[in-house]
């Protein structure tokens, strides 16, 4: 729960600070545990020999209590590494129900944003090109649930190529041409025999086993075994792609905890993005946010003791909720429709 601020005026004397300090311990001993006592301005040497002399510590100093980002109520999705899978990062939007999620640097800075809009657009672009471009082959094997079936797959880090599916055919016109593939096939000895003396870069056999005259056959090409079939694992395979290469990078609009609402609002009305990556004081990402979260911030909470005046009150006032004013001075420019406590007696009065 976020805290109530008792807070005092600017220039804080030693009654402002000690009327706090007051305040909060009462209303904390009788069960209301959010009460926290806060200063406008650094306490003099007279309010500091006080505070020694009972041995209190100064209350916290507090600069304004605009609404902020951090007073959002915004999304805390799972932060994904660039090396990620298409497959995998796909499957946390689904289950989390999740546009846009923050891809992170190592050290938990930001390094993009993946959308589904970002997923789309990379699927469609296969139709066109299907190339498999580098893709470390631990994130291959992952996808198609495969095992490496060869000492030549044994040594391999990586895996590119034009991905086919062989057909069973038996004219070499119709047949690939181009070592640089990616050959799935199912059991068309055939065209296995092929592959391997191609020395294709990498051989994917679907719900088949190899025999043991194939298996040794000299090749440098990596085979691979997957229990799908040729056209389920000619579409997984491409999801192997590490995010890092399809998500934003670059023009990403972010917000630090401490950037004011209003000013947040202003930079989202002229990006329209669908997600908003949050930062704290160490660049490192703690959440996301969309327009929608602007809508209803959690104002901050503050009881304003020995003044009533705005001008001596803390900046960002007509932005937070005031509990209470207690003060013994007078009814000043202050407005709230939480109670107001005056105390204008002489010292020693009773009545209030």
């Amino acid at each position: 729960m976020d805290p109530i601020y008792v807070t005092g005026h600017r220039n804080p004397d030693t009654d402002s600070i000690v009327a706090a300090i007051a305040y909060a311990a009462l209303r904390n001993a009788c069960g209301d545990r959010e009460y926290e006592a806060a200063c406008l301005g650094d306490p003099s040497d007279e309010t500091k020999s006080v505070l020694d002399r009972f041995g209190f510590q100064p209350p916290k100093r507090i600069y304004n209590v605009f609404n902020q980002v951090r007073d959002l109520d915004y999304l805390k999705p799972p932060v994904l590494s660039p090396a990620l899978t298409v497959g995998r990062a796909w499957d946390i939007m689904q289950e989390k129900n999740i546009g846009t999620l923050p891809v992170a640097n190592e050290d938990g800075t930001l390094y993009g944003i993946l959308s589904r809009d970002h997923v789309a657009s990379y699927h469609m672009s296969l139709i066109t090109e299907s190339y498999l471009q580098e893709v470390p082959l631990f994130n291959v094997l992952s996808v198609l649930e495969g095992t490496i079936l060869n000492e030549a797959g044994e040594t391999t880090d990586s895996v590119s190529g034009h991905v086919v599916i062989a057909l069973p055919q038996s004219q070499d016109t119709l047949l690939w041409q181009d070592p640089d593939s990616i050959v799935i096939c199912g059991h068309q000895p055939y065209m296995i025999r092929r592959a391997l003396e191609m020395n294709v870069n990498c051989l994917v056999l679907c719900e088949t086993e190899l025999t043991e005259e194939l298996r040794n056959l000299p090749t440098k090409t990596c085979i691979i075994t997957t229990p799908f079939d040729a056209y389920r694992a000619s579409r997984l395979i491409f999801q192997s792609t590490p995010i890092g290469r399809i998500c934003r990078t670059e023009e990403i609009t972010s917000f630090h905890l401490d950037d004011r609402v209003e000013n947040a609002k202003e930079e989202v009305l002229k990006h329209r993005e669908s997600g908003y990556p949050i930062l704290d004081e160490n660049d490192q990402i703690v959440g996301m946010m969309n327009r929608y979260h602007l809508l209803r911030p959690r104002h901050k909470r503050v009881v304003l003791v020995d003044h009533n005046e705005a001008s001596q009150s803390v900046p960002g006032l007509e932005e937070a909720r005031i509990v209470a004013i207690i003060d013994h001075h007078r009814i000043a420019d202050i407005e709230t429709t939480n109670p107001i406590y005056l105390r204008n007696e002489p010292v020693g009065s009773t009545n209030t």
